[in-house]
């Protein structure tokens, strides 16, 4: 995590606060553009480590937005169980057929915009929806817990900034 603060140090991100060992990070940064500093900064952990992750930067106002949608509010007392798959961009021809055919009958998932909501209580570890999720949606996709977007977005509001 060390060399991920550098790298967004020499981008031109301030107040970089990091997550655990999770690869998620907040901070400041003139840059207005998400797609084009998410490139920069793919790029260069490619030129440092020689390979690319799929990096998605994202506002603090997108963040807040996804919470303040949540479909599933009565299970955000078991953040364990809640996720949101956040998404490059909306997409185009999802297989809702296909995701649905997928769940279990305790699980449940939505689509709003760019995020993929998905409760399953029973985790997401043995879940053929969350596993299949990404490619059955056409779209790149990051999940984070309800526990892990709440901590980032605390962490982006102290800094001011916006979660990665």
């Amino acid at each position: 995590m060390k060399e991920f603060v550098s790298i967004l140090d020499e981008l031109g991100a301030r107040d970089v606060k990091t997550h655990i060992q999770s690869g998620n990070a907040v901070f400041q940064s003139k840059s207005d553009d998400a797609p084009h500093l998410a490139s920069k900064i793919g790029s260069e952990i490619k030129k440092r480590r020689g390979f690319e992750p799929r990096v998605l930067v994202l506002r603090l106002e997108d963040v807040e937005e996804a919470i303040a949608a949540n479909p599933f509010p009565e299970a955000e007392s078991d953040p364990a169980t809640l996720h949101l798959g956040f998404l490059t961009s909306v997409p185009d021809d999802p297989d809702f057929e296909r995701l649905e055919s997928l769940k279990k009958d305790s699980e449940r998932f939505r689509l709003i915009d760019r995020v993929f909501y998905l409760h399953a209580p029973e985790g997401v570890g043995r879940s053929k929806l969350a596993a299949n999720a990404e490619r059955l949606l056409g779209v790149a996709m990051t999940d984070r817990n309800w526990r892990t977007v709440r901590k980032i977005t605390e962490m982006a509001k102290e800094v001011g900034g916006m979660p990665e």
